[in-house]
């Protein structure tokens, strides 16, 4: 497998993690040099250690995965889209949604855009592919991506206010959607 070929993987599997990243900064939540590392750090992270876990696991319990794991994403992000759309409708003394660049929403949402990957990782074990490698661009990709499309949500919340966080929602559920859609058909 050629670098080619693993950058076009990469960015494919980043575009998840890349749109939640554009939500969460459109929603006004990656505001902060920290929040932007966590957002990035942590999708990245998933990216990267989920192709390893998917190649170490062989084919033995991902046949099993593979029959829910689009479940598993379609739940988790339309549970946190939820989530953001009923925030947008609350005024500012009524939030409480939980910040996405942290804590187990941070991880929810690390799993549900990173379970792809699990697949990729699987697949590369099958064409005996040495996993570290291509991780490693993987990783890097999406959290590079992340980092841009964070900058891209801050722009689109600056123009928009409030109403991000309500589309933010709606495009989580719809990236849920897509998932299911993908996997099922």
């Amino acid at each position: 497998m050629d670098i080619v070929e693993i950058i076009i993987i990469a960015i494919g599997l980043s575009m998840d993690a890349a749109a939640v990243s554009l939500v969460a900064a459109s929603a006004g939540y990656a505001d902060n040099l920290r929040a932007k590392f966590r957002l990035s750090f942590h999708f990245g992270l998933f990216q990267f250690l989920m192709p390893i876990l998917g190649w170490f696991m062989g084919s033995k319990f991902v046949t099993y995965l593979v029959d829910f794991d689009h479940w598993i994403a379609f739940v988790l992000l339309g549970f946190v889209g939820g989530r953001m759309i009923m925030s947008g409708f609350e005024s500012a003394e009524e939030k409480h949604t939980k910040d996405p660049s942290k804590g187990i929403t941070l991880i929810l949402l690390s799993v549900a855009t990173s379970i792809d990957a699990l697949a990729i990782g699987l697949s590369l074990a099958m064409l005996d592919v040495n996993i570290w490698y291509p991780s490693i661009i993987i990783g890097i990709i999406t959290a590079s991506l992340s980092l841009v499309f964070i900058q891209v949500g801050k722009k689109l919340s600056a123009t928009f206010g409030k109403k991000t966080e309500i589309v933010g929602g709606i495009i989580l559920i719809a990236i849920g959607v897509k998932i299911l859609i993908s996997h099922m058909f």
